[in-house]
């Protein structure tokens, strides 16, 4: 009964697979392999549009280099106070980017708005040269409440944005999980909404490692190269990152993965409700449950094996939230087992 992190489950057995057949012969190194270029033409038909596409072994790393790459030193990038880029990544955005400011904005889960940017947006002076000048907002798209940003929202930022000569930046590490609650296309979530740059996960979702840094416009994406190779993050043998990018977006993988986990997810939610004490914290929209449940109930899940992480300090009614995330290989047998532990 884990549920962790869809970090804890092991990769597909296709991307095994792909591992195993990209290791036959010799072939040119750091990106110049056909494997390569046949990921990013794959990716570029499935957004629907030419890309500059790189490989990387992190979600950490494409999130630092990618916003590194839009946003100057002397920048700001705008994102939510619970973001990944500003709770998980040991300051590496700063780190990369020589020190741009990350600008947290509180926001209902873990999503920003154009009005909470706005208001952050009002304490700059552009062109003052005593403040950071705003360069980038990032996004999270499932955010880290499991919570999904609808196309009209993406549209709405995207254009504020726009209007403010802004970069708009998307960390998708569940990128599958939110396209699959949303039945749009890859494009609409995307590049039609504002959206610049993508960090493309694939990690979480089953590959063993590997995400991509997606530019919808090479001229933003001109230096990207020269940053992934100076912090150590262009691999010399890169067919083993893009052959599991490939085999993951082979035969609709990624969508059919994410599909599996977000039912799960629905699944165990609609489980708890029906358990004493037990309060779902946000909307369940991808791969992730967050609920409130008595301490008693907690420690009786614990001693029956079950794993989570608490979200937050115990609430003052003796509960504790809690959160659950789903994987493509949780088996069903753990949210049965783990509802008849919770009731």
């Amino acid at each position: 009964m884990n549920f962790a992190s869809d970090n804890a489950y092991g990769a597909m057995p296709e991307i095994l697979s792909a591992l195993s057949a990209a290791n036959a012969g010799a072939v040119a190194s750091y990106g110049d392999d056909a494997i390569t270029a046949r990921l990013t033409r794959r990716l570029s038909d499935i957004f629907e549009h030419e890309l500059s596409v790189f490989p990387v072994i992190s979600g950490t790393a494409a999130n630092a280099l990618a916003l590194a790459t839009l946003t100057p030193p002397h920048g700001a990038i705008l994102c939510h106070a619970e973001s990944h880029i500003a709770v998980d990544e040991c300051g590496a955005p700063e780190f990369f980017s020589h020190g741009a400011k990350l600008v947290t904005i509180e926001g209902d889960g873990a999503k920003l708005t154009p009005v909470s940017l706005a208001q952050a947006l009002s304490h700059f002076q552009k062109g003052f040269v005593h403040h950071a000048q705003p360069a980038t907002i990032s996004l999270t798209q499932a955010s880290e409440c499991g919570t999904v940003y609808s196309v009209d929202e993406l549209s709405e930022i995207g254009a504020l944005a726009r209007a403010h000569d802004l970069h708009l930046h998307m960390d998708g590490a569940r990128f599958a999980n939110a396209l699959v609650h949303l039945g749009c296309t890859p494009a609409a979530m995307t590049w039609r909404a504002g959206v610049d740059a993508l960090s493309f996960g694939a990690t979480k979702n089953g590959a063993l490692g590997a995400e991509a840094v997606i530019f919808f416009d090479a001229h933003v994406a001109a230096d990207f190269a020269y940053r992934r190779k100076k912090s150590g993050h262009l691999l010399s043998k890169m067919r083993f990152l893009s052959a599991q990018l490939d085999a993951y977006l082979e035969d609709d993988r990624w969508l059919k993965a994410a599909a599996r986990a977000n039912a799960l997810a629905l699944r165990l939610a609609e489980g708890l409700a029906a358990i004493k004490g037990a309060t779902l914290a946000h909307p369940v929209e991808a791969n992730a449950v967050f609920v409130y449940l008595p301490d008693e109930t907690i420690a009786r899940l614990k001693k029956a094996g079950a794993v989570f992480h608490p979200w937050g300090p115990p609430a003052k009614d003796g509960r504790t939230l809690i959160r659950l995330v789903l994987s493509f290989a949780t088996p069903e047998s753990a949210i049965t087992d783990f509802l008849a532990a919770a009731g």
